[in-house]
């Protein structure tokens, strides 16, 4: 596994099309919930196929302020960690009265299948939703969402999926508001999460 790495300025992801340095600011005087400016457009729009097998868009994903997350359920270890503390996070700001999404997409189309995504993402939270979809459904979404992955090579079969790490907060109708590095707890993301919708009421 090789993930992202995350400086204290500057965000650097590996895309499929090249790479991205996203200029950082995390200490912006107006900025109450530590909002990270990022020197690129994150998110838009995609097509991909929800654990019940039907096509689904954007639009109807994020209907709510959403964790978005990018990674493999065939994953030994980062992808289950990461996706316990986000759905542990989305339990969090449940218990205080925000109602929030959380998604997992899948970047290894070839052996995640709507089934197997909802059943790993089953295991996290009950409302957490998987998605897959064909290879140019996945890559667009990635390219979107400016994440990185690569398979690596070898085994046919029991392969490998390097991978960035990062999990966004989107809203519905403005997009983007921050990231969330592989460090930032769970009681982290409910407090800058809640910060956010507060902030958007």
């Amino acid at each position: 596994m090789k993930p992202i790495i995350f400086g204290a300025s500057t965000l650097i992801l590996a895309g499929a099309i090249g790479i991205y340095v996203l200029q950082v600011s995390t200490t912006q005087p107006d900025a109450p919930c530590g909002d990270t400016a990022v020197g690129a457009t994150i998110g838009g729009p995609f097509t991909l196929i929800a654990e019940t097998g039907e096509t689904i868009t954007d639009a109807e994903v994020i209907t709510k302020p959403t964790l978005v997350y990018f990674g493999y359920t065939f994953c030994p270890d980062v992808c289950p960690l990461d996706s316990a503390r986000n759905a542990q996070a989305t339990y969090l700001l449940e218990d205080r009265g925000y109602d929030v999404g959380s998604v997992f997409i899948s970047i290894d189309p070839e052996r995640d299948t709507p089934q197997i995504v909802g059943d790993f993402t089953d295991n996290f939270h009950e409302d957490m939703l998987g998605l897959t979809g064909t290879s140019a459904q996945v890559r667009a979404a990635s390219q979107a969402y400016k994440t990185y992955y690569r398979a690596q090579e070898g085994d046919d079969e029991y392969y490998l999926v390097d991978h960035s790490t990062q999990t966004y907060l989107m809203f519905p109708d403005t997009g983007f508001a921050t990231f969330f590095r592989r460090d930032n707890t769970a009681d982290d993301i409910a407090d800058t999460t809640a910060c956010f919708i507060d902030a958007a009421r």
